[in-house]
């Protein structure tokens, strides 16, 4: 692994026409490819199909009507409130076995037909050669119900979040000391860091910046609140399939949606791809060179050849410490942010992604430094959760006392990272015994219990039914150069659904599935 050039120049500040490719790692993905080797959903977590047909392992028996009884998407613990005035809601009754075999085979001739697919890593030439071993995404089979009064504040807060992501990258004084105690305990974070304080070094200036966002929320069941997990600023994922399994339940409501006693407007639209493609785009005829290219990051199974100026270079990979096994790709990562290229994200971008900048915004008058507006701020304040730094010690000891209501958070995305349950105590008491040092390459977080309900998942060809729960995220696109902000927006969205049983939540790291919203 290493970078390929293809110009015959050495690869400096004034030839930035490199290829690329970081090692495979994670469940982040190309915002424009439908084609993307995936980890299915882990056996051990779901109920492990029997020899019995679909249509006997779907149902549950009322026992004093003798009828079969399916809940769609989720169950009746989300019902709505509001009498004869509320919106239809995904609540089915007596639903027949040939109805719910015909709509699963209907999902997966759809999804064959229209891109829901994804590369097959048990078939070797799966990725090599095109229309080769693709197998369907996992979807959900029916879209989870979802209050319509908590999608719009999450829509209505998506511009002000990535005009707080603009703010906070400009002041390299607060990045480089909110992560000053994580640089020495963290190497990746220091890796990171030292790249941005280069660029401090010569006054580098990204007059156009360019961010593709994701904000991830769940539903707690308690409090009734949207409460954000993360805000993820590098390689965000999904927005692609994410698109057309919103255009597969919406396809199927409108086909069954008599039987169904279902809305298909309440399934909203989701545009993520277009709106993505449209903000590279623009950023590409704000670099105002005809003759540039878009350059895309990639792990090692894919290939991008250069030999052309760079407008854009978009990451695919880079997130991770497994993306840099030695120093040259530190160096391509230097000579990047060297370049006059659009970064998506810069480095400043990057590191105003990371747990510990999310954790260092929820602290009071700290947003006040970024944003004017108080309106805004107080929408802001409204989606987070409890965010403590390890060096609270009164904090340390509850998470010690009741651990399951905490989660310990390194800084690294990608999913498969965090620490739950008895693990939070055990981490935190090595802590202690380590010294204080270490706490900042962690924070803690409230842990969000959304509500727990039936909901039905089809993966590998086969459909059936488990307790889930689900996390919300909004896409947002951010365009500015210099003073003009050329793009601000809400851009679509993604719905993954996974078996309750399970901590980590990534369709591509094997834990969920991908979703759509019925608002209620």
């Amino acid at each position: 692994m290493g970078v390929g050039c293809s110009s015959s120049l050495p690869p400096t500040v004034n030839n930035p026409h490199c290829s690329i490719t970081f090692p495979h790692t994670s469940a982040h993905t190309n915002p424009t490819s439908n084609h993307l080797p995936i980890n299915w959903l882990a056996r051990a977590h779901l109920q492990k199909p029997t020899k019995s047909p679909i249509s006997k392992r779907l149902f549950t028996l009322d026992s004093a009507r003798k009828t079969p009884t399916l809940k769609c998407g989720r169950t009746a613990q989300m019902e709505i409130e509001g009498g004869s005035d509320s919106k239809p809601i995904l609540d089915l009754h007596s639903l027949d076995d040939n109805l719910v075999q015909k709509m699963v085979y209907d999902a997966l001739v759809w999804s064959s037909l229209h891109g829901l697919v994804v590369g097959d890593r048990n078939v070797q030439r799966s990725g090599t050669v095109p229309g080769v071993g693709m197998v369907h995404a996992p979807f959900a089979l029916l879209p989870t119900v979802f209050p319509e009064n908590q999608w719009k504040l999450a829509c209505e807060v998506a511009p002000i979040f990535n005009e707080l992501v603009d703010r906070v990258s400009l002041d390299g004084k607060f990045l480089q000391e909110s992560l000053s105690r994580t640089k020495k305990v963290d190497a990746f974070t220091s890796r990171l860091l030292d790249i941005h304080s280069k660029m401090l070094e010569i006054n580098k200036k990204e007059e156009i910046r360019l961010g593709l966002h994701r904000s991830d929320y769940m539903l707690d069941e308690k409090t009734k609140l949207l409460l954000q997990i993360e805000l993820n600023t590098i390689s965000t994922s999904f927005p692609g399939l994410g698109s057309v399994v919103s255009e597969l339940h919406r396809s199927l409501l409108k086909n069954y949606g008599e039987h169904l006693g279902c809305d298909v407007n309440c399934t909203p639209s989701n545009d993520a791809a277009n709106r993505f493609s449209e903000a590279l785009a623009k950023a590409w005829i704000e670099y105002n060179n005809p003759k540039a290219v878009i350059m895309v990051v990639v792990q090692p199974e894919e290939r991008n050849m250069g030999g052309h100026a760079i407008a854009v270079i978009y990451f695919r990979a880079g997130y991770a410490p497994t993306d840099y096994p030695s120093e040259a790709e530190w160096r391509a990562r230097l000579l990047m942010e060297h370049s006059s290229a659009i970064k998506c994200p810069s480095i400043s971008y990057h590191l105003t992604g990371t747990k510990k900048i999310q954790q260092e915004l929820a602290k009071p008058n700290v947003l006040e430094k970024f944003i004017d507006n108080k309106e805004d701020i107080a929408k802001l304040r409204k989606c987070f959760a409890g965010l403590w730094s390890l060096d609270d010690a009164d904090i340390v000891d509850t998470a010690i006392e009741k651990p399951h209501l905490f989660v310990m958070k390194p800084q690294r995305e990608g999913g498969g990272n965090n620490i739950y349950g008895d693990d939070v105590r055990e981490a935190l008491l090595r802590l202690r015994k380590d010294g204080k040092e270490q706490n900042a390459a962690y924070i803690l977080m409230q842990r969000i219990f959304p509500t727990d309900s039936a909901t039905f998942l089809v993966r590998d060809g086969s459909c059936h039914k488990d307790h889930a729960v689900s996390e919300l995220g909004i896409y947002g696109a951010y365009l500015r150069n210099k003073d003009k902000v050329i793009v601000n927006e809400r851009s679509g969205y993604l719905m993954r659904t996974k078996v309750s049983s399970s901590n980590e939540g990534g369709v591509a790291a094997g834990f969920a599935v991908l979703d759509s919203l019925y608002l209620t």
